[in-house]
This record gives structure tokens, sequence and C-alpha cells, in this order.
């Protein structure tokens, strides 16, 4: 046993390990790797039974995958809703309705300004503006530097 152990040193240079095989004893085209890969998959559909009777429908889950667009609008929303929710609860209800409401429509129309190639300020200024008009008692000196610094946001989120 000990001679056997001693030869193997010998063959292998010294070392106990196994002498590695530089060369495959087959070659394998990859036309016959695909070809052994469709008939291993072609023997699992035949062992596959469809249901005769289905017991339930399928119901598919919907992705929830949110476009360049929808992102963007709730950026939008973001910067508009920045700083006012103590003004938007202090507002009745009815208030507080028109005023979601109106924001919504200020985002649907500062988000197709965006979408133009020719940006105008001053019109994402006058949206803003008319928007927050609604909350009543408001400073007008406010309301117009709240708009332009709300606008100035929004333009750097399109660039």
């Amino acid at each position: 046993m000990a001679e056997d152990q001693i030869a193997k040193k010998i063959e292998t240079g010294g070392t106990s390990e196994q002498p590695t095989i530089t060369q495959p004893e087959t070659e394998i085209r990859p036309e016959q790797f695909v070809e052994q890969k469709i008939e291993r998959v072609a023997s699992k559909a035949e062992t596959i039974k469809p249901a005769e009777t289905p017991t339930a429908p399928v119901v598919r889950k919907a992705v929830a995958t949110k476009t360049a667009q929808q992102l963007r609008d709730e950026q939008i929303d973001a910067i508009l809703s920045d700083g006012l929710t103590d003004i938007y609860l202090s507002l009745s209800p009815k208030k507080q309705a028109e005023f979601r409401v109106g924001g919504e429509e200020t985002v649907k129309k500062i988000s197709g300004l965006l979408n133009q190639t020719k940006i105008k300020i001053k019109q994402i200024v006058d949206i803003i503006k008319r928007w927050l008009s609604i909350i009543p008692g408001i400073n007008k000196f406010f309301l117009e530097q709240d708009a332009k610094i709300k606008a100035e946001k929004i333009i750097k989120l399109k660039n």
C-alpha cells in the first residue's frame, strides 16, 4: 500500500493530488448540447398532463410598473404639496376637496407644459398661483413667492 502511494507521488510530481486532465475524453459539439436540451424539454413536456377541467379561473396579478410620466407626476405633486399640509388640514372639507381636485389638474397642466420642448416658467407660475388662490385669506406676497419657488424646483426636475 505504501508502495502504491509512493508510486503515485512519483507519477504526479511529488504531490498527493490527482493529475489534471487537460484534454476532454470525448468532444462535445454545440449542436449535440442543443439536441440533448431539446430532448430533455420534450420528455418533460410529455410527462406533464394538462388539466381536464379547471376548477377556478386563472387570475393574473397586475404588475405595478410606473411609467416615467407617472413618476414625474408624483414628483411634481410632491413639490406642489411641500409645506402645505398645515394649510390643507385647516381648510373645511369642501375646500379640501376643491383644493385636492385643483391640485390634480395643476399637476396635469404642468406635466403637459414640461413635455414641450420650450418651457415657459411664467405659465407654470401662473398655474401654481391660480391653484394656491383657492386657499381663503392667503397673502398675495406669500402666494407669489411660493409659486416662484415651486416653479423653480419643477424646472430643475425637468433638467
